[in-house]
């Protein structure tokens, strides 16, 4: 998620005063307005239950997430902000926030999460109250379930489990998702719900009908499928969805496939059917709206599907030729998302509505061969929901190796972060766009060649926040990597 400050507002308080205060926004969309004085309250609770001179973190955090330190916060004034000073702590608020989401530990406190999820409750101002939510499933159809208004995401998510009879220990296999539904049939996906919202409230502050929640699998290793099919519910949640993505077009399938799959459907035959489309191109992927990438070469279009343990593209090149090459997570160094907001005469266009228009971009450092690191960058409003799919393909293939289990996984998550498996081992990628060089110099051991290689920034141009050289999503996936596997 991205987080991000990039205006403020002069409201008026009960006895008639005035104060700042800030807007606080998701993806470019309004999550919350919140005072200074609330931010420093959070701040020094946090400090009281995560600083680095408490000792109330376990022996067993330390060693599963490191030392968290709470990030500097804008001090206090005793005189009144000029508007240079303003915009100065407002710089500084969008910094903390986003050094705060970062860390593993404070990210996924509750103390920051039931922050933020009554701030976006107070900010929209919709009281908790009893309601009716609509949660679509991938074959259109609607469950309605009673809820608070107020009830977090793994609140509705069980709720929806309850509402279908899945049995408690799938509901780890599914997730809520966010998405825009187009006119003409077309499905973009706008986030995976996090626990630091409220359903209820994320969607009806869009004021949007387009856009719903939608209940898909939240895993990628085809292998956990049948864990979800063994149940007769588990089972028409997958069933449903994979018809949906063969209809969208996002799994292809061809003539003969196609006949077989009708045949199937016919005879209700639904656990061959989906063992069938396991073996079709894209089965499991999620499919992005078109973008912009700058590989091969600057300016490409491009469609990019994620799954597989990989972000495949589909590329137009500028002279009308089409390739298509997948990128392996294992093969990733590190990723990163930045922003920018568009500049007219100096200055950033304003937000409007509790919308911002943003630029986002995913970047990572990818081995293309095995001594060459290489920058590959998408442009998409998506960019986030794309390093998210690379973070879960990341923890699920970490945890895999290390012997665990998807319920494993799923818990580590929840508790906000996964520790890396000192055995793990990467797995073969296939050919690039672009072959490697075949004559590049071979090196004694990659490991060695990659140690001198650091972390470091991609530039940004007329950004609405300078994001910290640290915002950068390491990938321990990455560090098993060894040369028979290039």
């Amino acid at each position: 998620m991205h987080f991000s400050i990039p205006e403020t507002e002069v409201r008026s308080g009960e006895n008639g005063s005035t104060y700042v205060a800030y807007n606080i926004h998701v993806n470019g969309v309004l999550h919350c307005r919140v005072r200074y004085s609330q931010l420093l309250g959070l701040h020094e609770q946090m400090k009281r239950e995560y600083g680095s001179s408490v000792i109330s973190i376990s022996p067993q955090m330390k060693r599963e997430y490191g030392s968290s330190v709470v990030p500097a916060f804008p001090p206090k004034k005793i005189f009144t902000l000029t508007p240079a000073e303003l915009e100065q702590r407002r710089e500084q608020l969008e910094k903390y926030m986003q050094a705060v989401r970062q860390d593993p530990l404070l990210g996924a406190s509750e103390s920051f999460n039931s922050f933020l999820r009554k701030a976006q409750q107070e900010t929209q101002q919709i009281p908790t109250e009893e309601a009716e939510l609509d949660i679509c499933l991938s074959n259109g159809q609607k469950v309605i379930i009673n809820i608070l208004t107020s009830d977090q995401t793994e609140d509705v998510l069980e709720a929806v489990a309850s509402k279908l009879d899945l049995p408690d220990e799938l509901v780890g296999y599914f997730s809520l998702f966010l998405i825009r539904e187009g006119g003409d049939g077309s499905c973009s996906f706008v986030r995976k719900l996090q626990e630091f919202e409220l359903p209820y409230v994320s969607v009806t502050s869009l004021r949007n009908p387009e856009y719903h929640i939608v209940l898909r699998k939240s895993y990628w290793d085809s292998a956990y499928d049948s864990d979800v099919m063994d149940n007769r519910v588990g089972l028409n949640l997958l069933y449903a969805q994979t018809v949906s993505d063969i209809e969208r077009g996002w799994i292809l399938v061809n003539k003969d496939q196609h006949r077989q799959l009708q045949s199937l459907q016919e005879k209700g035959s639904k656990k061959e059917f989906i063992h069938l489309a396991q073996t079709l191109k894209y089965f499991g992927y999620i499919k992005f709206d078109p973008s912009i990438t700058d590989f091969p070469e600057k300016g490409c279009h491009v469609i990019v599907s994620a799954g597989n343990n990989e972000l495949n593209f589909h590329v137009r090149l500028p002279n009308e030729q089409v390739k298509e090459g997948s990128f392996k997570v294992t093969r990733m160094r590190c990723w990163r998302v930045t922003s920018s907001v568009p500049v007219a005469n100096g200055t950033a266009t304003p937000c409007s509505g509790g919308k911002c228009e943003v630029k986002l971009e995913l970047a990572f450092e990818y081995l293309m061969s095995k001594d060459r690191l290489q920058w590959v960058t998408i442009t998409s409003p998506q960019a986030i929901m794309m390093s998210i799919c690379l973070q879960s393909m990341v923890d699920e293939l970490m945890v895999k190796k290390s012997g665990g289990s998807i319920k494993k996984m799923l818990k580590k998550r929840h508790n906000g972060a996964l520790h890396r498996s000192e055995s793990q081992q990467a797995v073969k990628s296939p050919p690039l766009l672009d072959s490697p060089d075949t004559n590049r110099e071979q090196v004694v051991k990659l490991s060695t060649k990659l140690t001198s290689v650091t972390l470091r920034g991609i530039s940004t141009s007329n950004s609405s926040s300078d994001i910290s050289g640290n915002n950068f999503h390491g990938n321990y996936a990455f560090e098993g990597i060894g040369d028979d596997d290039l």
